[in-house]
């Protein structure tokens, strides 16, 4: 397709990237498997439909397989019923490369080594501390979102924008800027969603589905967790937690925690937002947030705990009773706002 069918107006996020080996490895491959990170989120499952419906655009045998399913408030996407789940059989790999999308660590895609034989990895991803865990490594941190990057990959490729493609960047972007409310929300970024918004992608219905059609039970499991909020360091820090004893009670699930950290996040004089949740598949495992307002290096903070993510919005895995665990992430707060 020749760069004509592109709309003038559109330009990339970043000029200076390469992705020749990126291009290269997709036209040689026989077929491509997609994948994102567990418990995939809005930049995750974006940036995979977006590249899904770029790739069978091109005539390329395409398969999208996560570990986890597609968030309920992600299903209006066009091929959200086309991603497959779960662990994989080594008998049914046949794909010769498998692209992995917003994921800084092999790990956290939730796959067997089995997943990986006889496949070129490819890692595509915008987090500082990403593992460069792939055989092409397509990282860069100056990315608001992965799906800025498939944005960029797909002008790269010549390759005109859908509507289907547009959308699912635009919900890619959208929750990676938190509503375009941090601080990677760039120029350029509101650029890049003008530019998406006139390929077709629609903001008024992404933001219903994804910010108001909620079941009850994220509001039940909202006032939970708001009854948590404890202030500490001089109330710069904010903490909200749920227990499995919560989602219990209030008949929610890990889906129905989405945002909670951020009302943490806004209470006045609040540097750094804490959220620890249980971990729903396994005891004594807990998912710790940190959300970071202004001078904060939060990403820096979860890597000390083994996890990793960007300056303002982190979080890592965390095994141990709930007590503990929060006396560690505590001890590291504190250490980061004296």
């Amino acid at each position: 397709m020749s760069k004509s069918s592109m709309p003038q107006s559109i330009i990339p996020l970043l000029s200076d990237v390469n992705w020749q080996p990126v291009i290269d490895a997709i036209a040689s491959a026989d077929k491509i498997l997609l994948t994102t990170h567990c418990n995939p989120d809005g930049d995750g499952i974006g940036s995979q439909e977006a590249l899904y419906d770029a790739l069978i655009g091109m005539g390329k045998d395409v398969v999208m397989h996560n570990f986890d399913g597609v968030p309920r408030i992600y299903t209006f996407f066009k091929y959200a019923d086309q991603v497959q789940r779960g662990a994989w059989s080594s008998d049914r790999q046949d794909a010769d490369l498998i692209i992995a999308l917003d994921c800084g660590a092999r790990g956290r895609l939730g796959m067997a080594d089995a997943f990986y034989e006889g496949a070129q990895l490819m890692n595509i991803d915008h987090h500082v501390s990403n593992k460069y865990f792939g055989d092409i490594n397509m990282v860069d941190a100056r990315y608001c979102a992965t799906g800025a990057m498939i944005f960029d990959l797909l002008i790269a490729m010549n390759i005109s924008l859908t509507k289907t493609s547009a959308s699912a960047m635009y919900a890619a972007i959208l929750t990676d800027t938190a509503s375009f409310r941090l601080s990677n929300a760039t120029a350029s970024v509101y650029r890049l969603a003008a530019d998406l918004i006139d390929a077709g992608a629609e903001p008024w219905p992404i933001s219903i589905n994804i910010y108001e059609s909620k079941p009850l039970a994220v509001l039940k499991i909202l006032t939970a967790c708001l009854d948590t909020l404890t202030l500490r360091d001089d109330k710069r820090s904010a903490w909200v937690h749920v227990t499995g004893d919560m989602f219990e009670a209030a008949g929610a699930d890990v889906e129905d925690t989405e945002g909670l950290i951020d009302y943490a996040r806004s209470v006045d004089g609040v540097e750094v937002a804490v959220f620890i949740r249980a971990d729903e598949n396994c005891d004594n495992s807990w998912k710790v947030s940190f959300r970071g307002k202004t001078t904060a290096d939060v990403g820096a903070l979860a890597a000390t705990l083994g996890g990793g993510g960007h300056t303002h919005a982190s979080g890592c895995l965390m095994r141990g009773s709930f007590d503990d665990v929060r006396s560690r992430v505590e001890k590291a707060v504190s250490q980061i706002l004296t």
